[in-house]
């Protein structure tokens, strides 16, 4: 069964040369890795085209798909629905080439920090504002109730619509929370 795409993410090419600077900069503050970069540059942009291409975000109805690596593969699946915050960082390195790092956190993930962590996407706020749009309409699709028109008397009624309300409440307190 095939899910519906509604969004795939494209990653801006100056997340290598923000890489690379990143690189020349914790080789040189520990002076061991000054000798380093001799083998560690040229292999770095041979390699940095592969990395980029290799990585993929796809927000689908009911799931966030992320794939990396190349020479390890990796690919993550999180439901929309689990997602319970998608933090948009940008440090001042970040700032100079308009890159932003999109970490997800989910419920009952056991490790501290994020789930997954995506750096160098296009249109970052809008990918991220995709994804909640979506969890926020997979979550108010899964609690609607389907309306019954032919009540037998005013009693299974009102039973119905105190059950509507207290769904409501729920989904507010599971919200906010």
């Amino acid at each position: 069964m095939s899910e519906k795409i509604i969004l795939n993410a494209t990653f801006n090419p100056a997340v290598k040369t923000y890489w690379i600077i990143n690189l020349l900069l914790l080789s040189t503050i520990t002076v061991v890795g000054i000798p380093f970069l001799i083998i560690s540059v040229p292999l770095f942009f041979l390699i940095s085209s592969k990395i980029l291409a290799a990585m993929s975000a796809t927000v689908t109805e009911r799931k966030l798909v992320v794939k990396r690596g190349v020479f390890q593969k990796e690919e993550k699946s999180i439901p929309l629905e689990k997602i319970t915050d998608v933090a948009m960082v940008q440090g001042p390195l970040m700032r100079m080439f308009n890159l932003y790092r999109l970490s997800f956190e989910t419920a009952g993930q056991s490790a501290q920090g994020a789930l997954v962590s995506l750096i160098g996407i296009n249109d970052a706020d809008t990918f991220r504002e995709t994804i909640l749009a979506q969890k926020d309409k997979l979550l108010t699709g899964i609690s609607e109730v389907p309306e019954q028109k032919n009540y037998e008397n005013s009693d299974m009624k009102a039973l119905v619509e105190s059950v509507k309300r207290i769904e409501l409440l729920l989904e507010k307190a599971l919200r906010e929370q």
